[in-house]
């Protein structure tokens, strides 16, 4: 597990309310490839020489690990099987089973961190869990529309179990020992609309002035059984509570009629719950680590548990002890599936191996090994589907309706029944061969990015992924400019290295196995470019493009355009939002603000700014309301307003408004070179944008020297002006390169050859003040610069 920073703001602090930020989620693959016959494209082809029939699989898979996986098989007599894999990129996806295919139908996208457990509740409820401390429900044939989130956990929620027989029953646990139990039928009773089609905020819920609401509303059931009824919540529903934990939960398990809980976790011992009130019956001691997994036969007498201790043991829950041990592992059990009757139990974990327990006679048979931990395992007919760390999902033969044809073929050993049984089987040798070399079925992931770099031009950041690819991103499109393929990260990334300085205006993390770019404000306003160095054709090419203004306009661009389909152009212009709110008046109470008047008050998204509709990127984020949510930027319907979104990133896309810039100028010293006999007037001290170009200073030289009376290029105040908004006139015909126009004045023409130096070092024209401040000059004093007359050209 890793911990993530707090959406949130934090309400006991002293210091400046830090403002909530927006991040977008890169993606390099399309869900569903399309080829000219309209039909889905295979993603995955036989190995090379293999004859044997395999399968297809359609759309793209996870690029992360794979936490979780569920089996559905409807009722319906002509309706498929579909498997559900939740995965650490943050979403799940439903595959359509055939004997040929295995098709992504779905990607259900709501939660903002790894996707921990899901299960399944009822006909058609898929319910799942997250870092992000929240439970989300879905409809299982659904095109991915989240239905609610539920949120009571404090901390990640790292599990969740299923009554198979009441369907209403769901139990969640997770980290700082929080266990409770949902009613799902009261728990999904239509509330006011949020970010999600509806939205539960039992306790932690995000109040307009980003308050978190006190816990204090929880039916709450003390370490000794007594329970304590609190008043309703002011938001309707509110779970059992489990108390007694007081370490982390990683493992639950529920009998089938929803009447009985197991949790374990690190207190490493198994606790036996009444999920009705939420009331302790007993607690099993035996394991000396973490229980990481947990099974319930169908009436409840019998449990299994799985350890860190790398331990597999049978309960008895009727004589309230453990009956058996098994010995099969040598690292930690982090997963277990038994058959329907609970006579035999397959295993995973840590060690990377699938094991088949026979539970009364303690044969067992290594099924597997394969290169990944192994996660959580779910049996399908005569298979079983097998989640790792990997990306990819694996079905393995198990022949799950008669396991002991698996015997009949040999190479079984006794299970002993202690810790350190296995451990010494494996130094003296012998070490089990398993039954099979590769899976009947393989639904393939994506490599996930597990390094990368942001370059200097501030634009393009460079990653290497699992496969040990390398490949180019340019973040203000969301695309890969460039695939390297297989080379040295470390030398490509010295080959790209540019001596340019420009403020870092966002950060990148790659947690979800994919690039995410987080913007916070005022920090992400602090970077501009001159529409010429982007490229951008029928702007002045002097005009300053801030790039997180623009990166977001190309973000909410489809937003943007439903919104006007919804509410009319006018209230987009006006910067009117659906609630009424008026976000102009919060900005400007909430800070100075300034208002870009070098770009125009549009909706236009230049080229460097168009993101992908056919891989779109995600947006992360959180309003006023709702807490945090997570959508495809295509999926936003333009009704969004300050109560999903930042007011920062609607005050700046629709009103055009942005926070003042720290360190946007800079200030120099222009002299002379010693002993040079050319001197001009300066008024001491200059002012630039830190973007100027040193083309830009060597014309302003060649004004003062040539002109006879004093040049307009420095203010009254002392900042520097020339080929800037304001100051254009004089330079109207100096190009972008510092060259100049036919149809130039007589004094124009008489152009000397101008050098500007720094620490004794020629400055390149296209040096740009932040550059040379950075890379030459090397001191916190001002910049001084020096200029000469260069002889003979």
């Amino acid at each position: 597990m890793h911990r993530v920073g707090s959406a949130g703001n934090t309400n006991n602090s002293t210091r400046p309310r830090k403002e909530k930020r927006l991040t977008y989620v890169l993606n390099d693959a399309d869900d569903t490839k399309v080829n000219p016959f309209g039909l889905l494209e295979p993603v995955l082809s036989p190995p090379q020489g293999d004859t044997r029939a395999h399968p297809c699989y359609y759309g793209h898979g996870h690029c992360a690990g794979i936490n979780c996986l569920d089996v559905w098989m409807p009722t319906a007599p002509d309706g498929h099987d579909y498997l559900f894999t939740g995965s650490r990129d943050g979403t799940l996806k439903r595959w359509e089973l055939t004997e040929e295919a295995a098709t992504c139908s779905a990607t259900f996208e709501s939660h903002i961190d790894w996707v921990n457990d899901a299960v399944l509740a009822g006909d058609n409820t898929l319910v799942s869990c997250s870092s992000d401390t929240t439970l989300k429900t879905w409809n299982c044939l659904s095109d991915g529309t989240c239905t609610r989130t539920l949120r009571q956990h404090t901390d990640y929620v790292t599990c969740l179990a299923a009554a198979e027989k009441n369907s209403n029953v769901v139990a969640s646990g997770g980290l700082g020992g929080e266990v409770f139990v949902w009613d799902l039928e009261a728990a999904l009773t239509p509330v006011s609309k949020a970010s999600d089609a509806v939205e539960e905020d039992c306790s932690n819920g995000i109040n307009g002035s980003g308050n978190s609401l006190p816990i204090t509303s929880l039916r709450t059931i003390s370490s000794s059984n007594s329970i304590s009824l609190h008043p309703t919540p002011p938001h309707g529903y509110a779970p059992v509570a489990a108390k007694g934990h007081k370490e982390s939960v990683y493992a639950l398990a529920m009998n089938d009629s929803g009447t009985l809980l197991v949790s374990g976790g690190t207190e490493k011992v198994v606790r036996v719950w009444d999920p009705r009130t939420g009331s302790k019956t007993m607690k099993l001691r035996g394991h000396t680590d973490n229980i990481r997994a947990l099974l319930l036969d169908s009436t409840g007498r019998f449990c299994l548990s799985g350890s860190s201790d790398s331990m597999i043991r049978l309960w008895d829950l009727g004589q309230q002890r453990c009956v058996h041990s098994y010995a099969v592992h040598t690292d930690s059990v982090w997963a277990l599936a038994s058959t329907p009757t609970f006579s035999h139990v397959y295993s995973g974990g840590r060690d990377l191996s699938l094991y088949l327990t026979d539970l009364v006679t303690r044969e067992s048979l290594l099924l597997c090994t394969k290169e990944h931990p192994i996660l959580q395992l779910a049996l399908h007919d005569d298979g079983i589907w097998v989640a790792t760390t990997d990306s990819s999902v694996h079905r393995w033969p198990a022949e799950g309706r008669n396991p002991q044809k698996v015997f009949q073929r040999g190479g079984s050993f006794l299970a002993g029944n202690l810790s350190f049984s296995r451990a010494r089987a494996s130094l003296e040798g012998s070490i089990p061969v398993p039954v099979h070399k590769e899976p009947s079925y393989t639904i393939p992931g994506t490599p996930g990015i597990v390094q990368h770099e942001i370059l200097n031009n501030r634009r393009h950041v460079l990653t290497k992924d699992t496969a040990g690819s390398v490949k180019l991103w340019e973040i203000t499109r969301g695309v890969v400019v460039e695939d390297y393929g297989q080379v040295s990260f470390e030398e490509k990334k010295e080959e790209l290295f540019e001596m340019v300085s420009i403020p870092a205006w966002f950060t990148v993390d790659t947690r979800l196995g994919n690039l995410s770019v987080h913007l916070d404000t005022p920090q992400c306003f602090s970077a501009e470019m001159y529409s010429a160095d982007l490229g951008i054709i029928g702007k002045p090419e002097d005009d300053k493009v801030n790039l997180a203004r623009e990166t977001l306009k190309g973000l909410l661009a489809h937003w943007l355009t439903k919104r006007k389909q919804r509410f009319g152009s006018q209230s987009v212009a006006n910067g009117e939002v659906s609630s009424g709110k008026d976000i102009s008046a919060r900005s400007i109470s909430h800070s100075r603000m300034e208002v870009d008047g070098n770009a125009e008050n549009d909706s236009m998204v230049y080229p460097p700014f168009e993101f992908s509709t056919v891989s779109p990127p995600s947006i992360i984020t959180e309003g006023s309301q709702g807490g945090p949510w997570r959508k495809k930027i295509t999926d936003l319907d333009g009704t969004e307003d300050e109560k999903d979104f930042p007011w920062w990133c609607l005050d700046c896309v629709l009103n055009n408004r942005l926070p003042p810039r720290e360190n946007a100028k800079c200030s120099f010293y222009l002299q002379a070179c010693e002993g040079s006999t050319v001197q001009i007037l300066t008024q001491g001290k200059l002012s630039a944008p830190r973007i100027l170009r040193i083309h830009k200073v060597i014309n302003y030289v060649v004004e003062k020297m040539v002109l006879d009376k004093p040049t307009e290029s420095v203010n009254s105040d002392g900042t520097f002006a020339p080929g800037l908004p304001g100051g254009q006139s004089q330079h109207s015909a100096v190009g972008g390169d510092g060259s100049f126009r036919s149809g130039l004045k007589p004094w124009q023409k008489l152009k000397p050859s101008i050098e500007i130096l720094c620490n004794n070092q020629v400055l390149a024209p296209d040096m740009s003040l932040a550059t040379v401040r950075a890379y030459i000059w090397k001191k916190p004093e001002d910049l001084v610069l020096n200029y000469r007359v260069v002889q003979g050209r």
